[in-house]
This record gives structure tokens, sequence and C-alpha cells, in this order.
């Protein structure tokens, strides 16, 4: 399963929509077959590892990380291909919960007569797939909060300048998160300070850049801002409130910025949750949240993030004004803390990268 599980991430960045999976066929106790899935309309990973075999898969063993279809969409089932091929038994990692399957599967094959096994390496497999099975369950897309900040947790200097905190090693580790997401979101305070590009420019990216996502209550973004001024070329959505001034929003609009507009929240801000809300209508299924300091609490707070990386650099900012990345009014009791589950560190040239995810399953 664990060799399914890594054959399944072969498909990070261009299997999506569809899920990552990953097979492996055993027959007499050795490996007669393997493959993954490459992109949508093309075999799934079941298909491309029984096909490739071979040695007749006839009373084989079939280990795939998620629930094989069971329905009709650009191809078919593959639940009618493995009993076609007379496969014995299939060891399932997850359930696969998109209504279209959702155990029917697992039922069909045990009708037929074909032992199954669920939930090896259960929490593994749902990890290798966070963002598919977040969305289909939530209809939202699955949120990584990207942070860089000092050892002594901040994320920009006193005067509010950022570049660069993190390290050459980390940005192109950034950049290589962007690549596997379909948008990135920042708050029009980081367009200020930093006026990013927010593309991909150290990775190869599947499909073109990610949707550049701002959230600019009042339009205070520049016409001259790079997300503004190459809109034509990666796409930029600016997410503002009901406050904001329509001839902006209309000088805007001309350049090729998409505007959203949203009644303002009680705090005359964005209000975040309608706009992941939206984002995964449009059938955003990830969203990688790159600043600034109000972004990241607001996240936070309101229990929008599913999954933190944050690049923690051997420097010391200091600076009652320079801004951390989790603010707001904090908690009362160190009991009432957010916890952070399945952590896990490393180097990251330089930095330490640490990641690890809000909730659990």
């Amino acid at each position: 399963m664990e060799r399914a599980c890594r054959l399944a991430l072969r498909g990070l960045g261009t299997a999506r929509p569809n899920p990552m999976v990953g097979a492996v066929l055993v027959k007499d106790g050795a490996v007669i077959g393997t493959g993954y899935h490459r992109r949508p309309g093309e075999p799934h990973a079941e298909v491309v590892a029984v096909s490739g075999s071979r040695i007749d898969p006839e009373g084989a063993t079939l280990y795939v990380n998620l629930e094989p279809c069971c329905h009709f969409g650009r191809t078919p089932p593959c639940v009618d291909y493995i009993l076609s091929k007379k496969i014995r038994r299939v060891v399932i990692g997850t359930v696969d919960p998109n209504p279209l399957v959702n155990g029917r599967s697992i039922e069909r094959l045990r009708a037929e007569g074909v032992e199954v096994v669920c939930g090896v390496l259960e929490e593994r497999c749902k990890r290798v797939n966070e963002v598919f099975l977040t969305y289909i369950r939530t209809k939202r897309p699955f949120v990584i909060l990207k942070v860089a900040m000092s050892l002594d947790g901040k994320i920009a200097s006193s005067s509010r300048l950022s570049r660069w905190i993190s390290s050459e090693t980390s940005r192109k580790a950034v950049h290589r998160l962007r690549a596997i997401v379909d948008a990135v979101m920042v708050g029009s305070g980081t367009v200020a300070a930093d006026d990013p590009l927010l593309t991909v420019r150290q990775a190869k990216k599947a499909g073109g850049n990610p949707l550049r996502v701002v959230l600019d209550s009042r339009l205070s973004i520049p016409v001259t801002a790079n997300v503004v001024r190459t809109a034509g070329e990666a796409g930029t959505l600016i997410a503002t409130t009901d406050r904001a001034p329509t001839e902006k929003a209309e000088a805007l609009k001309e350049r090729g910025v998409e505007v959203l507009v949203f009644p303002a929240d009680d705090e005359g801000r964005v209000p975040m949750g309608a706009v992941f809300t939206e984002l995964g209508q449009r059938g955003i299924q990830s969203v990688l949240v790159e600043g600034g300091s109000r972004v990241f609490t607001d996240a936070l707070q309101k229990g929008l993030a599913d999954k933190l990386v944050v690049f923690v650099a051997p420097s010391l900012l200091g600076g009652r004004t320079a801004p951390g990345f989790f603010e707001g009014t904090g908690v009362g009791e160190p009991s009432e803390a957010i916890r952070i589950h399945g952590m896990e560190v490393r180097r990251s040239g330089p930095d330490i990268m640490i990641q690890g995810y809000l909730h659990g399953w």
C-alpha cells in the first residue's frame, strides 16, 4: 500500500481534478504490475497496473490507495475491469467519499465474490488525497497557509518589509507549492508591501499558473500592481466589498481583472468564508494563502485553514510593531490554543520547514 501511495503521488499536479491513485498488482508473493493515474481522460491506475502485467492476473491481489470507481466518466468503471480480469482480492486504503462511489464499488466487488480489505494505511492514503477528499466532502477548497517568518515569529520587519526572510531554497519550495494548487491568495496589504507576481517561476506547472486571488475590501490595490499588470498572462480575481468605489472596480476590469463584490462582514472586511465557497463552486480544489498577517489570522480564527506550512529562518527581526503571522485577540488560556496535528519538521536550506494540520479527519 505504501508503494501504491508513492505511485499515486506521481500524479501530483497533473491528475486533478481527479484524485491521485496508485495501484500494485501482486501474485504468488511477487509484484506483477504497477500503475498510477496520470491525468483526466487517461486510464486509471488499476487498469494501468493490470493491463501492464505480463502474467495472467487471474487470482491476483490488487492494492489501491483509493476505492476503485464504479461509474462511467471519461473512462469506463474500474470495477467492471477488475471483475473481468478475475482479480481474487482487492486491498483498499480508503473509501472514496464521492457520492458516485462511496462504498458502492466495495459492495459490488464483494457481491461478485471478490475478497475486499479496507482501511490499510488509511491515514496515509487520506493524506495523499487530502485536497480531493476535502473538496468532495465540503465543496470548498483545501486551504494551505504558507508562512515565512523569523525565529521570533515575525513575517516582516517593523517597516513592513519581508523580502527576503526565508532562503532561496525555501522560496523554491514555495514555487513547488504554487505549482500544485489551483489558486494563490493574499491580502491587499501584501500587494502594497511586496508587489508580488504570485506566479510559478521556479517549478513546472501543469495547466499554467494558479488563479491569483486578492482580498481587498476597498479596492486599494493600485492598477500598476504586478497582479493587475499581468492579468492577461495569469488570471487575477479581486474579492472586495460593497463599500468599494465602483469606478475603481471598472478600472480594474478594463485591465482584465475579475472583481467579485461581497457584502462586508461586521468588521468591514471581505468575508473569507464566502470567498472560499465561491471558489469551490468554480471547481477550485486547493488554495495557497501567502499572507499577510490579517489574512492568516482571519483564516485561523474562523477555522478556514486546513494545513500550515511554515518556513522559519535563523534570524531575529524584533520590533513591537513588526507583524507576526497569527495576531488578533488571541486566546485567554493556553488550553484554548489551536493545536497542530501530524506535525513534520525538516531542513530547507538554512531554514526549518514545519508543516502540520489544523484538524483531523
